[in-house]
């Protein structure tokens, strides 16, 4: 037995008061006449007899009051070691979108957040944060209305970053007890728990709140498929874990429903439907279908706007009728122009300058491609044979690349740098049986940027980063057969492509996106994007011609916005959230720090923090005493 205030236990030495009054007490005796003194002897003694043995149970009631009022003052009690150790407690409770599924008995998170408010102790002051929210050295009174409404997040933490950032929120003091209590369902994309080692004094307990499998099908991406002159098909890529079933999927524009199909998974886990739609049509496109899993993977935003045109100008001196195949009418607007009768002007409205075969460029031209460039235009230059090293060096040297000297030997082309941005998504994977052109002559580039094309000699055929590109020899047909190469389509079409950052079919949220607008602003304009719920003005640079704009930071929620300009609807663009959320696969939690629920973890640490007080029944002990000692007065004569 341990006490509160065991100083008061010196009081058990006024206990030595009523003993000391008790045994040395003298008592006078009085005087009794009596008429017959015959029975004297007996009633002396009787008297004598009852008097001793009420003077020491008297005794031994007050003793036994003092003492008991002495210890209850004192607060005794039974706990063990950890009971008695100040203690912190910091709760990560995990709010990303795999939590919010539906099991047998419910929402999931919603939940979780009953049973811990449920559960937890009323005056336990306590740390939680979330993956995007902090509450900070609270009561559950104080929070109780903020857990109830709150909201399932894309965002996802790591194990170790929520470990790191559990304990920033622990106090520096020592000899204090730190838990670390980590609510989720743990999947495999945050981390292998088993590498996370509790920091130092700190006990880290995983909980995981349902072992319900979760039933999903989600809408994985949108992509066009086959497209005519009239009519665009639409794929939606599907996946569930759970085989042998079929789940209808609607297409919207807006909120008007315009097909509907059934994807059927049989024993495979991925599936697609396609959807046929006018290409004329602007659609702000919804593929939607409604399953028991999680919500946020049920629909998939979408849009098909109206293109611009990407603007082409080829300033060449020979033939560039390749060109007029690649850079077709329906997405670019093409236009040739010979060196001598090129009017300058028109280069600046233009996104995209090819500079093929010019065996000399001028200064003039040199300076408008220059200023053309830096208002963010993008140029190909492909030398000439006999092509003027000194007058495309002072083009390549800008984009820290040289033209060094011309070598007369044939060179084949060996390797396709798939990960350059002009072949992204061209290629699925590395390229080893491709029938690759040669060439036979060419120029020595030396460069610091990224090569797309590389020859056998691993010497750059094709440089180019932003918006600058240089090939190292001469594509006409009598020095090489890189335009009979299937080869020359993805390369100078995604040239083109990249020229213009059109708006994409969707985008990722929380992804960099950028974007541009053929327009002009004029001084103090700006772009604005917005929907039904939320407005914001994106990041923007305004050049000549046109405006980059970079998403970053927003939007935060999936949808369909608008770009506005002058409170007009310009474009839209569509974000739809990751859908790595979809996958759950989870981890296995070490037995030794796992807790079965958290109704178990509270009621294990009550037990583990139980203290039992006694005072009361000392209090109680020393009433009845008092009640003992009243009664030997009144009835013992």
């Amino acid at each position: 037995m341990q006490f509160k205030y065991p100083e008061i236990l010196w009081g058990l030495l006024l206990l030595l008061i009523p003993t000391l009054i008790h045994l040395f007490q003298l008592r006078r005796f009085k005087k009794t006449p009596f008429t017959n003194v015959k029975f004297l002897k007996q009633v002396v003694t009787e008297s004598r007899k009852s008097s001793t043995l009420k003077k020491w149970l008297l005794l031994l009631a007050r003793l036994g009051l003092l003492a008991a009022l002495v210890i209850a003052f004192a607060q005794p009690f039974i706990a063990n070691e950890s009971a008695l150790q100040e203690k912190e407690t910091v709760f990560y409770l995990d709010n990303s979108f795999s939590m919010n599924g539906e099991i047998e008995n419910g929402n999931l998170f919603k939940n979780t957040i009953q049973e811990f408010i449920k559960a937890i102790p009323k005056d336990q002051r306590f740390t939680l944060f979330t993956n995007n929210q902090v509450f900070k050295d609270v009561e559950i009174k104080d929070i109780q209305n903020d857990l109830l409404n709150l909201n399932v997040t894309s965002e996802q933490l790591g194990v170790a970053e929520i470990v790191l950032k559990g304990n920033t929120y622990f106090s520096n003091e020592a000899g204090i007890q730190k838990n670390l209590v980590l609510i989720s369902d743990f999947q495999q994309r945050m981390g292998a728990i088993q590498k996370v080692d509790s920091i130092s004094n700190v006990n880290i307990t995983y909980i995981k709140p349902a072992n319900n499998k979760i039933i999903n099908t989600s809408i994985d991406s949108v992509f066009i498929g086959d497209r005519t002159n009239g009519t665009i098909e639409l794929v939606a890529q599907l996946s569930t874990n759970s085989s042998e079933q079929t789940v209808p999927v609607s297409l919207f524009n807006e909120e008007v429903l315009i097909a509907k199909t059934a994807a059927k998974f049989d024993d495979i886990k991925n599936a697609e439907v396609r959807f046929t739609v006018n290409a004329n049509d602007v659609i702000l496109g919804k593929v939607a279908l409604t399953d028991t899993g999680l919500d946020y993977d049920n629909q998939f935003y979408f849009n098909l706007d109206k293109k611009s045109k990407i603007k082409v100008l080829v300033i060449s001196n020979s033939s560039a009728d390749f060109l007029n195949r690649i850079y077709s009418n329906d997405e670019f607007t093409l236009t040739s122009s010979s060196l001598e009768q090129l009017n300058y002007s028109t280069i600046d409205n233009q996104d995209l300058v090819v500079l093929n075969e010019i065996q000399k460029i001028p200064n003039s031209l040199i300076t408008a491609i220059k200023s053309f460039s830096t208002n963010g235009g993008t140029y190909v230059l492909i030398p000439a044979i006999d092509g003027d090293l000194n007058s495309y060096n002072e083009l390549a040297t800008l984009n820290n690349s040289r033209y060094v000297n011309a070598i007369v030997q044939e060179m084949a082309i060996s390797t396709i740098k798939t990960e350059h941005p002009i072949f992204a998504n061209v290629f699925d994977k590395n390229v080893t049986d491709f029938q690759f052109p040669k060439v036979k002559e060419r120029f020595k580039i030396t460069t610091k940027n990224p090569i797309a094309i590389e020859f056998q000699n691993k010497e750059p055929f094709l440089i180019g980063s932003n918006n600058a590109y240089f090939f190292a020899a001469s594509i006409n047909n009598d020095n090489s057969n890189f335009k009979n190469s299937p080869l020359i389509v993805p390369t100078f079409y995604n040239m083109g492509i990249n020229s213009l950052k059109l708006l994409p079919l969707y985008a990722s949220l929380r992804n960099q996106v950028e974007i541009e607008l053929p327009i002009t602003l004029q001084q103090d304009d700006i772009i604005k994007i917005a929907n039904e719920k939320n407005e914001f003005i994106p990041q923007q640079r305004v050049l000549p011609k046109k405006v980059q704009i970079n998403f970053i930071e927003n939007p935060k929620e999936a949808g369909i916005y608008r770009i506005m300009h002058n409170d007009n609807t310009i474009r839209h663009i569509s974000f739809n959230d990751n859908r790595k959320e979809s996958e759950l696969l989870y981890s296995q939690i070490p037995v030794e720090n796992n807790n079965s629920s958290l109704s178990d973890f509270f009621l294990e640490s009550q037990k583990n923090n139980a203290i039992n007080e006694f005072w009361k029944w000392f209090a109680i002990l020393a009433l009845a005493f008092v009640l003992i000692e009243t009664l030997l007065q009144r009835f013992l004569k």
